[in-house]
């Protein structure tokens, strides 16, 4: 089953902002930690649930890859926008900016290969 550019792209833009939200959440539990409080329970709540959006971000990144048809090179480069912070978000508004979240794109080009496919 093949998901539709549109969907990918949801998923792609939700997932890049529950990344770095979970960022946000992991980066208070640190400093709540290592503050003078020393408490610790920021840390065990938002390490988990940033791990997940983690892995659900590369897992992302693999099917915007094969959606929108993304080459080796910026497909590294969003793997690596998932380790520093806030990286995601800005990697998914440089993409859709830049058109390479586009569906337009992605269904002329399934068009124009239809077309060469056949002859036409």
């Amino acid at each position: 089953m093949r998901l539709r550019p549109t969907t990918v792209r949801a998923l792609f833009r939700a997932v890049a902002v529950i990344e770095a939200l979970t960022w946000v959440g992991l980066i208070t539990g640190m400093v709540l930690k290592y503050a003078p409080a020393q408490n610790e329970s920021g840390v065990h709540l938002f390490g988990p649930l940033h791990g997940g959006a983690f892995l659900a971000y590369l897992a992302c990144v693999v099917l915007v890859r094969s959606a929108f048809r993304w080459g080796p090179g910026l497909t590294v480069l969003a793997l690596v926008c998932s380790v520093p912070p806030f990286a995601s978000v800005v990697l998914e508004l440089w993409a859709e900016r830049t058109g390479r979240l586009d569906p337009a794109r992605v269904e002329i080009a399934t068009v124009d290969e239809t077309r060469q496919a056949v002859g036409a």
